[in-house]
């Protein structure tokens, strides 16, 4: 069964499903990318009129599409695909993780606590959103993150980033000076 929520994005909408549909973590799949993407699943949903991204999570998909289609259109279509992807498979949309991120600036104490009241304190929160946020980089008090799924271009996104985001790693985090959208 799938059920969809509103995101603050009015261009962006959340599918919800009580099955797994990533087991690997939020992943987010672009049009412009579309290429280079070898999941057939994925590949279908961006080829639909008017579909711009995608974001994958555990239990949801989100789906920012362009003014050029309405969600009349484009929610049945979704709605459908994810069922009969579930009816024919038991696996998760995403199984494995295709780039080792998970490595990458694992060391630094700092950048530990960063990712850890991302994960815990702002990544649920956005979430419930249909988004989401990866941290990128941490240099000179400043850190550097990504808005996904349907944060990104969000017209509440800065406001986000500022008052949300900024204030809790600054309050959590004493060497974090201030956060910005990468």
């Amino acid at each position: 069964m799938i059920h969809t929520e509103v995101t603050p994005n009015p261009d962006s909408l959340k599918f919800v499903s009580e099955n797994t549909i990533s087991e690997v973590g939020t992943e987010e799949f672009q049009k412009k990318d579309i290429n280079k993407i070898k999941n057939l699943f994925i590949k279908e949903i961006l080829n639909f009129k008017g579909v711009e991204l995608i974001l994958l999570s555990k239990n949801f998909l989100s789906v920012k599409k362009t003014k050029e289609v309405s969600w009349n259109e484009l929610k049945p279509a979704v709605i459908s695909h994810l069922n009969d992807y579930f009816e024919n498979n038991k696996d998760p949309i995403l199984k494995t993780v295709s780039k080792d991120k998970k490595k990458q600036l694992d060391g630094d104490e700092t950048i530990q606590k960063i990712k850890e009241v991302l994960d815990t304190k702002i990544r649920p929160a956005v979430a419930r959103d249909g988004g989401d946020i990866k941290f990128k980089s941490f240099e000179n008090g400043v850190v550097k993150v990504e808005l996904q799924g349907s944060c990104s271009g969000c017209p509440s996104s800065l406001m986000t980033l500022k008052q949300g985001v900024q204030n809790l790693l600054k309050h959590y985090v004493q060497e974090v000076n201030s956060v910005e959208a990468n």
